[in-house]
């Protein structure tokens, strides 16, 4: 494995994680923007996502209750973490933005996504609400990148099987626990 031993990295990987984790690793490396590092990890996560040597059967396991959080990689400087996110059918998050760039590529399934915008309080006794700007299906093998701010979204599998996608963020997963900065408690377009 070619991880520096500082770095964490599931316990049990396969050839095509290690691959993928390098090929990761060299994008960030070039300590572009983060909106363009976000693309340019696109571009690398894309050729990995479908293949069947990507995960092993834990890294794939469901949760009955809310959707799962595999913890694949974090990098040894928190430059970026790898987590793989199982969604059984209906499964899905609240309305939230991230603490730093994100790149997700769908490895089996389906993902909707609905985006908002923060319309601030428009004077006293009025309240800040969520407007949904975008709704996207993102399928098996389709990749999207951003990064904050302009990142409020709200993530579900709507579909009848269970999805599997791949989240790279640039942050330490393992040190901060999620990639979450803000769940989004307003009144929001539904």
């Amino acid at each position: 494995m070619t991880t520096p031993p500082t770095a964490f990295t599931a316990a049990r990987t396969t050839a095509r994680l290690d691959a993928l984790i390098d090929d990761v690793r060299e994008a960030v490396g070039r300590g572009l923007p983060q909106d363009l590092t976000a693309h340019l990890v696109a571009e690398r996560l894309a050729p990995h996502l479908g293949a069947d040597d990507l995960l092993t059967p834990e890294q794939r396991e469901s949760d009955p209750e809310r959707y799962r959080q595999h913890l694949l990689h974090a990098e040894h400087d928190g430059s970026f973490s790898l987590v793989a996110l199982v969604w059984l059918p209906g499964q899905g998050t609240e309305v939230h933005d991230h603490v730093a760039w994100c790149t997700t590529g769908v490895h089996r399934g389906e993902e909707h996504e609905r985006r908002y915008r923060l319309v601030p309080a428009e004077g006293p006794g009025s309240t800040a609400r969520l407007v949904a700007t975008a709704d996207a299906v993102a399928r098996q093998g389709e990749v999207c990148g951003f990064a904050p701010p302009g990142d409020i979204h709200r993530v579900r599998n709507a579909g009848s099987a269970t999805a599997i996608s791949l989240h790279v963020y640039g942050a330490d997963i393992s040190r901060l626990g999620t990639s979450v900065r803000r769940v989004y408690a307003l009144p929001a377009d539904a």
